[in-house]
């Protein structure tokens, strides 16, 4: 067989080849097209707006920025931090929440060292705060404000102490927390994924304390965190001081928004006779139990006795 045959049965093959493929095509129809504009980028989920605060340095364009996130342990140690706009400027415009223009929250991941701050800003849009950091560890720090016109945050960030970690395990769940000579009694169930009504109870020494003082605008602040990711939850006092139905105490009461099953770690600062104490405990939410679907029969699913 010369080039010139070989070239022409080549050519022939080739041709059959491509009338399949064609055919095929027909059958299955072409490939979908990727929507105009669609890149790898748009195809991650956007964050979702129920998520809990905290978890995020980030949000609607607001960063937490710590000038240094890594320190070493000392009491006080001075931490400073700026919240800086979308346009990368530092924020020095703050609408007043529960009393100060932000709350700082800074406790160590194990839960331990819980303290609940309220820093200075100066003119540049720097907040500062000392800390008392002489435990070593890898700290979480929240900031909850809300900036001039925008909307209510709760940025998160991690702060690094150096040193021997000393790691606690998470206090077992109880309906009561002591404070020196006072005594705390938590009332009520927590539900994932609903509003739930709770009283913290306020005692000194067995005797109900009934003469509470207002603090950050009510006279209990709460604060809940979840244990397996330090999730910051808004947390909602009932009523305020004098409204003229709210009384000082013995009961403080709060609404407590759990967005899932777990363990959670609430610190509740309360002010009496010019002090600020904060009772902390552990509450573990379970789902509701719900009753189990009938068995189904063998006429639900067709010929009887049939099963899949």
């Amino acid at each position: 067989m010369n080039a010139t045959t070989k070239f022409a049965g080549f050519t022939l093959g080739l041709a059959a080849v491509f009338g399949i493929a064609l055919g095929v095509g027909a059958l299955v129809g072409p490939e979908p097209a990727e929507p105009a504009g669609h890149d790898e980028h748009e195809t991650m989920a956007a964050p979702s707006a129920d998520l809990p605060g905290g978890l995020l340095v980030t949000d609607q364009g607001y960063t937490l920025a710590l000038d240094q996130p890594d320190t070493t342990t000392a009491a006080p140690t001075p931490v400073r931090f700026r919240i800086l706009g979308a346009d990368g400027t530092p924020v020095t415009n703050y609408e007043t929440s529960h009393d100060k223009d932000l709350h700082l929250i800074v406790v160590r991941r194990d839960m331990a060292g819980f303290q609940h701050v309220h820093p200075a800003l100066d003119q540049t849009g720097t907040w500062s705060v000392p800390l008392n950091l002489s435990k070593a560890g890898d700290y979480r720090v929240f900031a909850d404000f809300v900036p001039a016109g925008g909307p209510n945050l709760t940025l998160g960030a991690d702060l690094r102490v150096a040193g021997d970690y000393d790691v606690r395990p998470l206090p077992t769940p109880a309906a009561t927390a002591r404070v020196g000579e006072y005594t705390v009694t938590l009332d009520g169930d927590v539900t994932p994924g609903a509003a739930s009504a709770v009283t913290l109870s306020v005692s000194r020494d067995g005797t109900p304390v009934t003469d509470l003082q207002p603090y950050l605008g009510a006279y209990g602040h709460l604060v809940a965190l979840r244990a397996a990711d330090l999730a910051y939850l808004h947390v909602h006092p009932d009523g305020v001081p004098g409204d003229g139905v709210t009384e000082p105490g013995p009961g403080i009461d709060f609404v407590v928004n759990a967005p899932s099953a777990g363990d959670y770690r609430l610190f509740l600062d309360f002010k009496h006779d010019g002090v600020v104490r904060t009772a902390e405990f552990t509450v573990r939410v379970t789902a509701p139990a719900t009753d189990p679907a009938p068995a189904s029969t063998p006429e639900e699913h067709g010929e009887p006795g049939h099963g899949h």
